[in-house]
């Protein structure tokens, strides 16, 4: 479906997840727009890699409301999620070791061909990852930690999403690499991509972000645009060394 830019692409209302008697999210209401990044920002244990894993469905989860694209969320497997245009790019990369760098890409487009021509996808992807089109036919577990991160992100994108979530891309690798990502990550919006960031990194996150909320015990303590959570002094306070 093509939405307009600045229309809200996702919204979710009360959305609460509980590992058995453990609530790790607890009733929060977000919003993401057609062509945003949208970053969340707290602590370890805040909450933020639960709510990217119940919005594909990969977590126990109740809401009031979880809309996308006009399609109400609840309720659907993770496979159908990915096909309505929401993908996830895990913490940890987990890209398949033993397969090659092309296999694992194809993995990520096998099930999506409704979505656009996999090879057609696969040609623009490997135009954004040339280091990636350099090692087609080498074993994922050779890469470097950073080329593994580019595919993992190169695999979601043979899916074609609307919306790529993406949980801690710069955890793990060294200083110009996290740069290198930022750069990517900043490539892919202006290209037309919307993307919900979930980062320790709170000032590069805020550089590069439209909005923010900031989650602690499960909770939204602040939102905002990335000006005003940058110059805010709790956010100084806590992440920034003001």
């Amino acid at each position: 479906m093509t939405t307009t830019p600045g229309e809200i692409l996702l919204s979710i209302e009360g959305l609460t997840v509980s590992y058995g008697a453990v609530e790790a999210v607890r009733g929060i209401d977000l919003t993401v727009k057609r062509g945003e990044i949208v970053t969340l920002l707290g602590a370890n244990g805040a909450g933020k890699s639960s709510t990217l894993n119940a919005l594909v469905g990969l977590a126990p989860r109740k809401a009031k409301r979880m809309v996308f694209e006009n399609n109400d969320l609840l309720g659907l497997p993770p496979e159908t999620i990915v096909r309505r245009g929401m993908t996830l790019v895990p913490e940890g990369r987990r890209v398949f070791s033993s397969l090659t760098v092309a296999e694992n890409l194809m993995l990520g487009g096998a099930k999506h061909a409704a979505r656009g021509n996999p090879e057609a996808v696969k040609a623009d992807m490997l135009e954004r990852f040339p280091v990636l089109a350099e090692r087609l036919h080498q074993k994922a577990g050779s890469l470097s930690g950073g080329e593994q991160q580019m595919l993992a992100i190169g695999r979601a994108l043979m899916s074609s999403p609307d919306l790529l979530l993406m949980d801690e891309p710069s955890l793990g690798l060294a200083p110009q690499v996290v740069d290198r990502i930022f750069d990517l990550i900043g490539n892919l919006r202006d290209r037309g991509l919307t993307i919900l960031l979930v980062e320790q990194n709170v000032a590069q996150s805020l550089e590069i972000a439209d909005r923010g909320y900031v989650l602690a015990n499960g909770r939204i303590e602040l939102q905002g645009s990335a000006a005003e959570l940058r110059s805010s002094p709790e956010i100084q306070d806590a992440y920034l060394g003001a």
